[in-house]
């Protein structure tokens, strides 16, 4: 059988190849890393062209991921390839930075093996959307020249067959039972029709309603047409068959069950899950039992707030009266951005206080896009992988009435400032690091940050009022009831509604939100434990750092050490800020 020309270049390389004038100064085993990370760079970049840099595609691959059988099967091959060479690696031989490489690069490949293993490419999709839900967001980027429109225009006339092959997944889930619950998937086929519209008040088209002075008339006109062409005849028919498929077919025989342990496989594919998304080796019943126990610790302070407020009423009146007063809720979109723009601002003045080093990347705040609104959580950051685009904090501004005011000084400080664009920012920003570093997340560290990033709130002075450190506390019982709802939905029989009853008695989020978060739990197995694991990694690290400094602990520089390596595996992290309080205890002897 004749090889890919991919992976024919992956033999001739790891076989050996003359060194280049800086791998002449490595040995054995550094030479071997170096070789597999830039293997598995261009394995990224042949395959998933459009989740790598823009500035790094190569040419011709500006069109959507190849997802045929063949494809997806080439590329399982040769990161099995790449992890049998990377394994065999003489760890001892490397440097600190090697070895942060090698592990990393050994959590990526297995991550991506152990999924197509487990043929999660037959669920593309989940609660909030899916495959089809993100493809607009290519018409953000900056289009400059005609070469830029003639990429996208490539990228357009991709879609159709990107469609083809998904739905060619989602069919072969639905012969193996291997689908989201049908309960979570109410109301995707409406997200899916939102993006049927004529071709001018499409998403799609939005680039070409404006175009830049290199563009002559004549070439917009052209470019224009060609744009009409293909979203008419094109994309829309494939929303469209997509939609009906969703409707007709998919929907009303997706499986009934929701645990993953229902799905083929679905034990060993659970705790696989829970070992990438915490990076730790941690059993179903400790991470519950930790849940149950954060729960019981934060619930104490919410009722010491309640006392303090003189509120009379049990714990359920109490989080009735925050989820029915209208002085918790904005009256239009504008207002809820501007106060979650106020609150932005405010957090970037604080930010010098606690950090040495600050990103130069930009953000902008924006509503969550309208067609994926309905079903999506209450605001998410929104991050580009081209240097010329800023970071977004996107807020849901759908069904006001569920986004209460007293959580946004949480949600702006995790999605925001000093959470996830400060944090992914500067990791985009260490130019030192290889690309599968630099362009990459791990969720146990970057969630982890991001809810350590409200606590930190504590000390730059927000929560001043007791409503919006009530909501602070609500947004921290989400995360820990994560650890409960999670575990007990996929491993110990919980019914969907006893997951909604147990985080609405338990939070001030707005039973939309509830509902919301618990479906995501349900069709995303394990992610939501990446969150609380994380933070309780980097409190349990500051206050060990603390301890051993005492009067030398520097907020800014423990903070900086924290983000100093990017996105690392929770172990790594570890021993990297070991490494860091010995080496200031040393300086200061």
């Amino acid at each position: 059988m004749r090889l890919p020309i991919i992976t024919m270049l992956i033999i001739i390389l790891l076989s050996g190849c003359q060194l280049t004038e800086t791998q002449s100064t490595l040995n054995d085993e550094q030479v071997a890393l170096a070789k597999i990370i830039e293997l598995d760079w261009e394995i990224k970049l042949h395959h998933n062209p459009r989740t790598t840099p823009s500035k790094l595609l190569k040419k011709n691959n500006y069109q959507l991921k190849n997802m045929s059988p063949v494809a997806l099967e080439d590329e399982y091959q040769q990161k099995k390839m790449l992890l049998q060479q990377l394994q065999k690696i003489n760890t001892k031989q490397l440097n600190d930075q090697d070895k942060i490489n090698y592990e990393i690069l050994i959590y990526q490949l297995k991550n991506s093996i152990d999924l197509y293993r487990y043929n999660a490419h037959y669920q593309p999709i989940n609660s909030e959307g899916g495959f089809y839900s993100y493809l607009a967001n290519a018409a953000d980027k900056s289009f400059k020249s005609e070469q830029d429109y003639q990429n996208y225009l490539t990228y357009l006339s991709s879609i159709p067959r990107y469609f083809k092959q998904q739905q060619y997944w989602l069919k072969q889930g639905l012969k193996s039972k291997n689908t989201p619950p049908q309960a979570v998937l109410i109301g995707i086929d409406n997200s899916i029709a939102a993006f049927i519209k004529p071709y001018q008040q499409s998403e799609f088209y939005q680039p070409f309603t404006h175009f830049s002075n290199n563009i002559s008339q004549q070439q917009r006109q052209k470019l224009s047409q060609q744009a009409k062409q293909i979203i008419s005849t094109q994309i829309n028919p494939a929303y469209q068959q997509l939609f009906v498929f969703m409707r007709d077919n998919y929907i009303p025989n997706a499986r009934t069950t929701i645990a993953a342990n229902e799905l083929p496989n679905g034990i060993a594919f659970y705790q696989n899950r829970v070992k990438h998304y915490t990076t730790l080796a941690l059993s179903t019943d400790e991470i519950h039992q930790l849940g149950l126990a954060e729960v019981k610790r934060i619930k104490n302070e919410m009722h010491q707030i309640i006392n303090d407020l003189k509120f009379e009423g049990t714990f359920a009146d109490f989080l009735q009266f925050l989820r029915t007063s209208p002085q918790f809720y904005a009256q239009t979109p504008d207002e809820l951005l501007k106060q979650a723009a106020y609150i932005s601002k405010q957090a970037d003045a604080a930010l010098p206080k606690l950090f040495g080093k600050l990103p130069r990347t930009p953000y902008g705040v924006s509503p969550v896009p309208a067609q994926i609104a309905p079903k999506y959580t209450t605001g998410r950051y929104s991050g580009s992988n081209d240097d010329s685009q800023p970071g977004y904090y996107w807020v849901n501004t759908y069904a006001l009435n569920k986004r209460p005011l007293y959580v946004l000084e949480a949600l702006t400080l995790h999605e925001a400032v000093p959470g996830h664009h400060l944090q992914i920012s500067l990791t985009k920003e260490l130019t030192s690091l290889p690309n599968f570093r630099r362009y990459s997340y791990i969720s146990a560290f970057g969630e982890g940050w991001g809810l350590y990033s409200e606590y930190l709130g504590i000390e730059a002075g927000f929560y001043q009022n007791p409503y919006s450190n009530f909501g602070r506390l609500t947004y921290e019982m989400w995360r820990a009831i994560r650890l409960v709802v999670d575990t007990g939905v996929h491993t110990k029989g919980w019914s969907r509604q006893q997951a909604i009853d147990y985080m609405a008695q338990n939070t001030a989020l707005s039973m939309h939100n509830v509902t919301t978060e618990v479906d995501r739990y349900i069709s995303w197995p394990a992610q939501a434990l990446s969150y609380k694991i994380g933070e309780l990694t980097i409190k349990r690290l500051r206050n060990k750092a603390e301890q051993q400094l005492q009067d030398k602990f520097d907020i800014r520089e423990f903070h900086d050490a924290i983000l100093a390596n990017g996105s690392v595996p929770l172990p790594i992290l570890e021993q990297q800020i070991n490494q860091y309080i010995k080496q200031k205890i040393q300086s200061q002897s």
